[in-house]
This record gives C-alpha cells, sequence and structure tokens, in this order.
C-alpha cells in the first residue's frame, strides 16, 4: 500500500485503466459468447474490444482536460460539453459494431434503435471516467499538498536548527529610542516604502531600509519571503494550514498569522529545495541606522 503512495498518479491511473479495460474486454466476450454460440472466441473479443475502445479516447480526453484546466468548473463544463457529443457517438459505434458481428444490414433506423439502446450505458459509463478522473486529479492534488508541506516542514526544522548560529543585530528605531535587536529573535519584517517594520516579541520597530536590501543580508537558511512585501523567520513559524485555494496560513510563535500566497508558496518552495544556498553575509553589528 506504501509502495501505491508512493507510485505517481499517472502510473496508478493507467494501470488502473489497462485493468479495466481488460477485465471488461473479457466479461463482455465472455457474455457474447453465450448470447451467440455461433461466434468464434476471437470473434466475440474483438467485438468487445470494438465496443470499448472509444472510452479509452474518452479517458485521455478526460486526463487531458484536467490537466489543461484543473478539477474546477472550467472541466467541468468541457467535459459536460463534450459528453453531447461523444455519447451519441459512441452509441452509434456501438451499434454499427452489433449489426456488423450479428450480420445484420445497417439501416438508420435500426442503428438508430440500437443506438438509443445503448445511451443510457454510454451515459453511465462517461459518468464514470469522470469521477475516477476527477478522483485521480483530487488525489494528485493532495499528495501535491502533503509534499509541499513536507519540504516546508523540513525547511523550519533547519532553520530551528542554524538560528543559535545568528550573532548579528539591528539597530532598530522604536519611537524616540532604539533598541539593538538579535536577527534570531526577528519573527517576521514588513515592508513601508523605505522604511522595514520589524516584529519581534510582541514588538515592533523601523529600519530605514528597503526589505529588498535586508533580505539579501539575511541568512537565506532562516528567513524567506511570503509576500512582495512581507519576509519571515522560518525559525519562528508555529504552525502551517494549508487552505482551500492552495495557499498557505502560518501561525507565528506570537500568534500573527501571514498568508503565502500560491504564486509565493511555490517560489519559496523552489527556494527551499536549492542545495547550493549558503549563509548570507553577515548583517553588521548595528545594521543600518534607523532615522
Amino acid at each position: 500500500m506504501r509502495r501505491l503512495g508512493r507510485a505517481p498518479v499517472r502510473v496508478v491511473v493507467g494501470a488502473f485503466a489497462a485493468y479495466s479495460f481488460a477485465a471488461t474486454v473479457v466479461s463482455v466476450s465472455w457474455y457474447l459468447r453465450r448470447s451467440s454460440p455461433a461466434l468464434s472466441v476471437p470473434s466475440t473479443l474483438t467485438w468487445a474490444v470494438l465496443s470499448y475502445a472509444p472510452w479509452l479516447g474518452v479517458s485521455a480526453l478526460v486526463w487531458a482536460t484536467l490537466r489543461r484546466f484543473g478539477a474546477g468548473w472550467r472541466a467541468v463544463g468541457c467535459l459536460a460539453a463534450a459528453m453531447l457529443v461523444l455519447a451519441p457517438l459512441i452509441a452509434l459505434l456501438n451499434a454499427g459494431a452489433d449489426l456488423a458481428f450479428l450480420d445484420r444490414p445497417w439501416t438508420w433506423a435500426e442503428g438508430a434503435s440500437r443506438a438509443i439502446d445503448r445511451l443510457p450505458v454510454v451515459i453511465l459509463l462517461y459518468t464514470a471516467v469522470l469521477a475516477v478522473g476527477f478522483a485521480a486529479a483530487a488525489w494528485a492534488r493532495t499528495r501535491e499538498a502533503h509534499d509541499r508541506i513536507r519540504t516546508l516542514t523540513a525547511a523550519l526544522a533547519a532553520a530551528r536548527a542554524v538560528e543559535g548560529e545568528q550573532v548579528q543585530r539591528l539597530l532598530v528605531a522604536t519611537g524616540r529610542a532604539r533598541t539593538s535587536v538579535a536577527v534570531s529573535d526577528i519573527e517576521w519584517l514588513a515592508s513601508a516604502g523605505n522604511y522595514v517594520v520589524v516584529h519581534w516579541q510582541a514588538r515592533e520597530g523601523l529600519v530605514r531600509d528597503t526589505l529588498q536590501a535586508m533580505e539579501t543580508r539575511l541568512d537565506p537558511r532562516l528567513f524567506t519571503r511570503i509576500h512582495r512585501s512581507s519576509l519571515i523567520n522560518l525559525a519562528r513559524v508555529g504552525q502551517v494550514q494549508p487552505l482551500s485555494d492552495g495557499s498557505w496560513r502560518l501561525t507565528m510563535n506570537s500568534g500573527a498569522e501571514l498568508v503565502v500566497s500560491r504564486t509565493y508558496r511555490d517560489a519559496v518552495l523552489v527556494k527551499l529545495g536549492r542545495s547550493d544556498l549558503g549563509p548570507a553575509p553577515p548583517v553588521s553589528q548595528q545594521g543600518r541606522s534607523a532615522r
């Protein structure tokens, strides 16, 4: 079961589709052989293959649509519209195969009658293929979310391990006073024009600098950008909660909640996945003075 959980989704879905197709062909061939004893086994197998081969194409269409649009309403709309064309077409193809193997001449009246008889089963099978496709897409999305969380969790643990190595301090303006703050105590930083708001130990102050310049001088193993205007200390993240839209909600040790959008979530994962990130150039003992 664990091996199945680690296998790529497309491999599992492909194996399931192959098994379902083979089992269906054999079962239908057995039924046809009993209902039409005059037909040979190769003939009934060919009849069954031709009858259900279109579903391989439908499965490929469903999978391609889900990969293109995701398991959302756009995919539902496209596949529902496709059913209006594909269901009658598959029913007609099945009717033609029936008449050919029963050695009966094709007439539109009998072909249409048989197609109408086939249509409920075709719609049922189309719905089943959609259900399997959407279930596989949901499974893939869940696995990807778990993989992202594992990557982030590992990065948080690594950040806590290097937190004690930080010896730099920043000189932060707090009202009329200035406070020397250890970099390891900083929880997160936010851009405010030409200033950076520093949050630490339920306090905040200002440093006259840009967030981009500050980011280049902070240890990338400890600090990462989660928004255009926010940097966080990974060691100070207390909880990570994935949200329904694919973003993350980070709860800091102080209780502050910060949201990482999907765009920055992926950028964070790319950064955390790099192995060539070494310590950043040290921040000066007093940092840049706040004015």
